[in-house]
C-alpha cells in the first residue's frame, strides 16, 4: 500500500489542520500488513522471480521463455464477485484467496498456458494487518497449487467508501503457452469426449442469487448446521474454488487435449459453447452426474427453476476438457491418479439448424 499526507503545524507547536490518518488512512497499518504478508509471498516464488515484496513492480525474468519456439503469453484478470460477503459476516479471510487464484489461472490454462505469476489488488475501508495477511495467505497457498508465482499486488484502504470490515480482492495473471500446442475450438473434432472434472461446490460465481434466496428470502443462520450438507451453511458457501491449472497442464502431457471450459459464470452450456466452433455442437447429460446437494438447496429454498440455475451456477462442473474419443480413457485415469473427480458427460456433434453450441440433455441422477 503507498500513501502520502499533508499536515500543517501553526507556529504554537500545537497540531492543526487535516491530516492523511485523520481522513481515516493509517499508513502504518498497511506496512505492519505488508510485513505479515511476507512470509507467505515468499513460499510462492519461482526461480524466474526478481527481487523481493515491496517495490513498484514485480520482475519475471523473461529469459526464462526462450526454451519455448514461439511462446504466446495468455493474461486474465477477474474477482470473487459478493463470496466475499460470507467471510466477511464469518470473519474467515484465509480461503478468499483460493478463489480468486482459480477465478485467475483456471481461465488462464484453458488455452494450454502454464501459469507464471498473478498480482493482486485488496481493497479495504480499514487496514486490519492480520486480516489483510490472511487474506494474501489465501493467495499465495493458491498461487502454489496453481504453480504460479505471486509476484506483487495493492492494499488500498478506502474510508468513506467502504466500511471499516469491507473489501474486495481482484487479481490478474500471465501464463504462456508454445504457439503450436494452442487449444481452442479449432481442434475440435465431431466424437470427441467432453469429460467433466468435479467442482468443490459453489466456487465463486452466483453468490448474488444464492445469498438473496438463502440469506434474505429464507433467512438461514450462516453459523446453523443444515443436515443435508453435513456442515454449517456459512462453511459450505466458504469451500474454496477448485484450482484445475496443475491438473489440466497434466492431462496436455498425457493425452491430446483439444479444449478445455472453465465454468464460471452464465453455467456449464453458456461457458462449453465459447469453445465450439461453428458447424459443431456439445452434447451433455445430465444424468452422468448428481450434482451436490447445495445446488438442490438453493434450488428447492427459492424456487428457482432449473434452467435459470444452470445458467447461474456450476451445478457440480468447474472445468471442462474435450479429448478424442480414443483417448478418454488416458484422461480419466490422469485425472483419477490426481485426485480429480471425472467423467464421461458428453461429446461433439455436427451442429443442426437449431443448436447453439452446448445444450444439456436428461436428467441428473439422483
Amino acid at each position: 500500500m503507498s500513501a502520502a499526507s499533508d499536515q500543517s503545524t501553526p507556529s504554537t507547536g500545537s497540531p492543526s489542520g487535516a491530516s492523511y490518518a485523520a481522513a481515516g488512512v493509517d499508513i502504518d497499518a498497511g506496512d505492519r500488513a505488508v510485513e505479515l504478508m511476507k512470509e507467505w509471498v515468499k513460499k510462492t516464488q519461482r526461480p524466474e522471480v526478481l527481487g523481493g515484496l515491496g517495490g513498484f513492480a514485480g520482475l519475471f525474468d523473461a529469459s526464462a521463455l526462450k526454451r519455448f519456439e514461439r511462446p504466446l503469453l495468455a493474461s486474465a484478470t477477474d474477482g470473487v464477485g459478493t463470496k466475499v460477503d460470507i467471510a466477511r459476516r464469518l470473519g474467515v479471510y484465509d480461503t478468499i484467496g483460493h478463489d480468486l487464484v482459480a477465478m485467475v489461472m483456471d481461465d488462464i490454462v484453458v488455452c494450454g498456458a502454464e501459469p507464471l505469476f498473478m498480482t493482486d489488488y485488496i481493497c479495504v475501508g480499514k487496514v486490519h494487518p492480520e486480516r489483510v495477511a490472511a487474506i494474501v495467505k489465501g493467495i499465495a497457498e493458491g498461487c502454489v497449487l496453481a504453480g504460479c508465482a505471486l509476484v506483487g499486488g495493492e492494499t488500498a484502504e478506502h474510508p468513506g467508501l467502504l466500511g471499516p470490515d469491507d473489501f474486495d480482492v481482484a487479481g490478474a495473471g500471465t501464463g504462456v503457452v508454445e504457439a503450436d500446442r494452442l487449444l481452442g475450438a479449432d481442434r475440435i473434432r465431431t466424437g470427441d469426449a467432453v469429460i467433466a472434472m468435479a467442482s468443490s461446490g459453489l466456487h465463486s460465481n452466483g453468490y448474488s442469487l444464492v445469498r438473496h434466496v438463502l440469506l434474505n428470502q429464507a433467512g438461514l443462520d450462516l453459523e446453523a448446521r443444515i443436515e443435508e450438507l453435513g456442515r454449517t451453511l456459512g462453511e459450505e458457501l466458504l469451500v474454496p474454488t477448485r484450482i484445475y491449472s496443475l491438473d489440466c497442464l497434466a492431462l496436455t502431457r498425457t493425452t491430446d487435449v483439444h479444449a478445455f471450459s472453465h465454468v464460471t459464470g452464465g453455467g456449464l452450456a453458456a461457458n462449453l459453447a465459447r469453445v465450439i466452433p461453428d458447424g459443431l455442437h456439445a452434447i451433455v447429460d445430465r444424468s452422468t452426474w448428481t450434482p451436490a446437494p447445495i445446488f438442490d438447496l438453493v434450488g428447492k429454498t427459492g424456487q428457482v427453476e432449473r434452467l435459470e440455475l444452470e445458467k447461474t451456477l456450476n451445478m457440480g462442473v468447474g472445468m471442462i476438457a474435450i479429448v478424442p474419443e480414443e483417448s478418454a480413457d488416458v484422461a480419466l485415469d490422469t485425472l483419477a491418479d490426481r485426485g480429480v473427480e471425472a467423467w464421461i458427460a458428453g461429446e461433439i456433434t455436427e451442429r443442426g439448424d437449431h443448436a447453439t453450441g452446448a445444450e444439456m440433455v436428461g436428467t441428473y441422477s439422483i
